[in-house]
């Protein structure tokens, strides 16, 4: 029972930090004087919570960020719930790695998680732009990629970093 409550306080933690990095810390790039990209490390806490928490901590980690960062600032127009369902595969698919990789985190298994989520995230994230905006989806596919790809390595190295040193916080997690 104390492992639940710990693991659900930790998750408010992670979607508090998210939404503060999404919503507040968080870099527009635009190109030719149009907006193009938006660069966030709000993802990070997302991926962690379902590392070090579970897949279904990460779910409702990724879920609520979305949600109560829409709530507090919406940016880019009408809600849509395609763009929670991709946060909350963000915290499910490192959820569900983690799973497999257990307790021997290495470099390839970090740079695994965060390829597969950043894919899932690009792919999505830019059909949900498709379908409300109109636009085609390939046209918004390559700056998407880009920018996804300007912030791989710093999420593997983020989360290679914290979960090195986490074993100490997280104990309760190890089963």
């Amino acid at each position: 029972m104390e492992s639940r409550i710990k693991k659900m306080a930790y998750t408010g933690l992670f979607t508090a930090i998210s939404v503060i990095l999404t919503r507040f810390f968080a870099g527009n790039i635009n190109i030719l004087g149009v907006f193009a990209l938006r660069l966030s490390f709000g993802e990070v806490p997302i991926m962690l919570s379902g590392i070090l928490l579970g897949p279904v901590y990460g779910i409702a980690c990724g879920a609520l960020s979305d949600l109560i960062g829409y709530a507090i600032s919406p940016v880019g127009g009408p809600y849509f719930p395609g763009f929670t369902l991709t946060s909350a595969l963000t915290g499910l698919i490192p959820g569900l790695m983690a799973r497999y990789y257990r307790n021997y985190w290495n470099w390839f298994s970090i740079i695994t998680v965060v390829t597969a989520t950043a894919a899932v995230s690009v792919l999505l994230n830019t059909l949900w732009l498709s379908l409300l905006h109109g636009k085609a989806y390939l046209a918004l596919l390559p700056p998407r990629i880009i920018g996804k790809a300007l912030l791989i390595p710093a999420y593997v190295i983020i989360l290679k970093l914290v979960i090195k040193h986490s074993q100490q916080v997280f104990y309760f997690t190890r089963q």
